[in-house]
């Protein structure tokens, strides 16, 4: 079996990097949220229709990072049972309701931009604005590439 290139391997030795700095995100979501009544999940669903109503499915592709949408399903009729969103029908197609914010759902969400300001804040002085743009332009590159891939021999 023939080697991997240096590409790949610099590649490879980023992936375990990449999936502890998923974790940490999600550990800092949970410190967030645990304030509000909320977890990680339920803010995603929240926030992806803080702006307009979106069906499951619509919130499933916004949200992304591999949450089915049966996941989903189950956050967004979780939050409606708080009282945080709504089902209301969508004109476009009938037997799949839109998730609907309530103003419950947005004081949650807006309690929460305080933190979240903060914590965003004080790790971005920390590791500083140019490299932080870096970063984010070598994560789409990475997810493009990978995604190319997939496409083409998936």
């Amino acid at each position: 079996m023939p080697g991997r290139s240096p590409e790949g391997d610099a590649l490879t030795e980023l992936v375990l990097p990449v999936f502890e700095l998923g974790g940490e995100l999600l550990a800092a979501a949970a410190m967030m949220t645990a304030h509000h009544e909320l977890t990680p999940a339920r803010w995603r669903v929240l926030g992806a229709v803080l702006e307009e109503p979106l069906s499951v499915a619509q919130v499933a592709r916004r949200v992304g990072l591999g949450l089915s949408r049966q996941s989903v399903q189950r956050v967004a009729n979780d939050v409606v049972a708080q009282g945080w969103a709504t089902w209301q029908p969508n004109p476009a197609r009938r037997g799949q309701n839109l998730l609907v914010l309530t103003g419950r759902g947005r004081e949650a969400v807006q309690a929460l931009a305080a933190e979240q300001h903060a914590w965003a804040d004080a790790v971005g002085a920390e590791v500083g604005e140019e490299d932080l743009h870096l970063a984010l332009d070598l994560v789409r590159q990475i997810t493009a590439a990978s995604r190319r891939y997939r496409e083409d021999n998936g």
